[in-house]
Parts: structure tokens; C-alpha cells; sequence
């Protein structure tokens, strides 16, 4: 019955537009067991030269599941597999969730994008930045750092570097936040966002485009505006609604078993032998362990079930598995599209690997496929973690890509782009 998983065997039942969009099994295409063969070869390749100690994949299209992959493990020293309810640590693909969670407060009339940062937050009143010749010069009063610089990295805000004064300045912050970690005296969200708002920026906000600590101060203006923790938040206007029962910014104990293993290659070298990853990165407890800084950059842990709910209510326009409307059509469609200003769009345009893109709302979004390193479809949009999961949502042929690994830097590197180009080679 493989065949009849993607009604494309026969003409039975089919629309014009079923035609256009049908997965394999058309003239020339790859059967379904052809492509699944192709596409567990390639996931067990890149475990067994040591590229990831384990992998989930998860293709929806149409709404509908049409294969689940696994490989390997999910602790390598006990010969673990890898399993369907594996949990991982999100990091940057938090990110989307974050910018869904703002997204409500926008559709409800509780925030503005254009409002000054300052509203909520007020170390940001008075910031500088710093001029290409490395003076600090203040922002101006007409370009305060707005909600929508948040959403679309043009804060002029950064992540911890050992060359510029923001990122030491930012870094000195972090290093702080991880030596408290597990103590009475935890650095909180509001703590680690009013910090930051004392750090220079990189340059004026709205000027240009930086891949930055945003999204954490996005959910600190979140706590600001609702009064309760984003946690609190986030789990009451997203996380119930569509379903995520294992998504959090903690692991509880009883699911700690559940918590794959992080690894890397010793020395960083690709193929070289895997050694477990046990850093504390962005203040990001490894452990699991409940964390008062609930970073909306970085912080949640979940299943690819779980984040399969969430892009699933992306694609159906708002609407969860359950039925309900967790954010309504029109903002769904704010969400998942933009574009960068062409002046913003050089700052992005030095991201290795997303030639193609542009940036908007805590989202990478495909403008222009024949620049982009991998096949793929305009409109497009997802984004990655730093330990090793990615998503893909593709409006224009109704398809979701999940990939779960748990390998340091490793989001978007090879293996997401293989699989990336067997699914899509076989798409219109």
C-alpha cells in the first residue's frame, strides 16, 4: 500500500493540482520504496562515518505523514537508538516558537512591531552603537530599537564574540549567566535581557542585519506585556493549544531518560570519532535542569512529534490537530513571509549556506531558489538549531521537512541538504 500513501500510483481521486504537486511514482521518478531505500542509505551513511551519532526524519505533505525515518542512536556509549520520542535540545529553532507566541500578542492588539523597545524595557532607552571605525556614537531618537527589529534580527544587538565590543560585552554577560547556573542566585530572563540593553550594538538598529540575542529579549518584552513568565506564556497561548505536551524550557525527571546525548567530532574535524557535548552554550542547562532564563533564543527542549504539531499548525493556516484556531489565517501568513530591506539584506547576505534567502520573523524564507544551495521552492521557510534540528515548511507544495539530530553544528550541514535534495528533486 506504499503506492496509495501518495495517491500518485493511479488516477483515481486525484486534482489537477494533486497532478502538479504529486510526490514520485510519475514518469521517470523514483518509486516510494526506491525513495525511502535512498533516503535511509543516506541517514545510515552519514551515522556510520561518524557525521551523527543519530537522526529522526519526518516528511508531512498535504497534512498527511508520508514517511518516518530513524538511524542510529541517541546515546552512543550505551547503545541507545535513536527513537520516534527522542527529546532534543532545541536552541535556535526555539526561535520560530518565540516569534509565534509574539505573533499573538500582535493579532490581539497587545503590542505594536513599531513600538521602541524602551516601552517595556528601559535600559534601552538611552544605547549606542558602534560606527565602522569603531567609535560609539548614540542612537538617534528616530531609530530606537523597535519589536520589529527583534523579529528580524536588525536590532544591532549580537551573540557573544572576541572581536567586537558588543560581543565581548555581550559574552561577559553569558559567561555570568552560566556560572550561576543551578544556584539560588540564577540569572533570570528580565535580568539577562536589561543587562544587554547596556551592551553597544553593533550598529544602529534598522540599519543592517545580525544574527543576535533578539528573540531572548523578545520574550522579555513578552513577560513585560502579559506579566506572567514567557514559560507561563508561552505554554498557555502556544504550547497547549497546539498540542506539545514535551515541549518546555526543562526536561522533567520523568522524561530525562527520553533526552538524547549531544555530540561532536573530536577536534571539530568531520568523520572524526564523536565524543559527547556536555557545555552549558547560551546558558542552556545540558542536563535539562529548570533554568530561570527561559531563553527565547535558545531555551526549549522537544520531540519531533511535538514540532511536527507546531509547523502543522503553521500550514494549516493557524488551525492545530484539535481543531482549534491557535492564530488566525492572516497572521500566519505575516509569519511566514517578508522580506529584508535591500540595505538589511547585506548583513544577512554573509551567512554561509543561504544564498537565496532573506530573513523575517525569526524565520529563513527562500526568495530566490536558483541562488539557494539546495532544491527548493520561494516562499519556503524554516530555520535550525545549533545541536542539530531543522525544519522546512514549502506552502507551495504543501510539505513539511523535520530532521532531528544531535550533533553540534550540524542544523544545516550536510546531511539536511542531501535529504533537503532527495525530497525535493522529486517535487515540481
Amino acid at each position: 500500500m506504499m503506492a496509495d500513501l501518495f495517491s500518485v500510483c493511479t488516477g483515481e481521486g486525484r486534482t489537477k493540482d494533486d497532478d502538479r504537486r504529486s510526490l514520485w511514482k510519475q514518469e521517470g521518478n523514483m518509486s516510494v520504496t526506491e525513495i525511502k531505500e535512498v533516503l535511509q542509505n543516506c541517514m545510515d551513511r552519514a551515522v556510520d562515518e561518524n557525521e551523527v551519532a543519530g537522526c529522526t526524519f519526518c516528511l508531512i505533505r498535504n497534512g498527511e505523514e508520508k514517511l518516518y525515518l530513524e538511524s542510529g542512536y541517541a546515546d552512543r556509549e550505551a547503545e541507545k537508538p535513536i527513537a520516534r520520542d527522542s527529546m532534543y535540545r532545541m536552541y535556535s529553532m526555539s526561535k520560530p516558537v518565540t516569534a509565534a507566541a509574539a505573533m499573538k500578542l500582535i493579532e490581539d492588539g497587545y503590542v505594536d512591531l513599531q513600538d521602541p523597545v524602551f516601552r517595556y524595557l528601559p535600559t534601552y532607552r538611552k544605547q549606542y552603537y558602534m560606527t565602522p571605525g569603531g567609535a560609539l556614537r548614540p542612537v538617534s531618537a528616530d531609530s530606537p530599537m523597535r519589536v520589529r527589529d527583534l523579529l528580524n534580527m536588525t536590532s544591532g544587538l549580537v551573540y557573544p564574540d572576541d572581536v567586537t565590543r558588543p560581543g565581548k560585552e555581550t559574552g561577559a554577560i553569558y559567561e555570568d549567566a552560566i556560572r550561576r547556573l543551578g544556584t539560588d542566585n540564577a540569572m533570570t530572563t528580565q535580568e539577562f535581557a536589561e543587562r544587554i540593553g547596556e551592551c553597544a550594538l553593533l550598529f544602529e538598529p534598522g540599519s543592517s542585519w545580525n544574527y543576535s540575542v533578539s528573540a531572548d529579549i523578545l520574550g522579555a518584552v513578552i513577560e513585560k506585556i502579559t506579566g506572567m513568565s514567557f514559560g507561563e506564556y508561552l505554554k498557555e497561548s502556544i504550547l497547549d493549544p497546539v498540542g506539545m505536551e514535551d515541549t518546555a524550557f526543562y526536561v522533567p525527571a520523568e522524561k530525562k531518560s527520553r533526552l538524547v546525548t549531544a555530540y561532536m567530532n573530536r577536534e571539530d574535524q568531520p568523520g572524526e570519532e564523536l565524543v559527547p557535548y556536555t557545555g552549558n552554550h547560551l546558558a542552556i542547562r545540558n542536563n535539562g535542569g529548570i533554568n530561570p532564563f527561559e531563553s527565547g533564543g535558545a531555551g526549549l527542549f522537544s520531540t519531533l512529534d511535538d514540532y511536527r504539531r507546531f509547523t502543522g499548525m503553521l500550514m494549516n493556516h493557524g488551525k492545530a490537530e484539535s481543531g482549534k484556531q491557535v492564530l488566525r489565517p492572516g497572521t500566519v501568513r505575516f509569519f511566514s513571509s517578508g522580506k529584508l530591506s535591500s540595505r538589511q539584506q547585506k548583513g544577512f547576505d554573509s551567512w554561509e549556506g543561504l544564498a537565496g534567502h532573506t530573513y523575517a520573523n525569526l524565520n529563513r524564507v527562500m526568495v530566490d531558489p536558483d541562488q539557494a544551495v539546495t532544491i527548493g521552492h520561494k516562499g519556503e521557510y524554516g530555520w535550525d538549531g545549533w545541536l542539530g534540528v531543522y525544519f522546512a515548511n514549502d506552502p507551495q507544495v504543501h510539505q513539511t521537512i523535520l530532521l532531528m539530530m544531535n550533533k553540534k553544528d550540524y542544523g544545516t550541514d550536510r546531511l539536511t541538504r542531501e535529504i533537503r535534495n532527495i525530497v525535493n528533486s522529486e517535487t515540481e
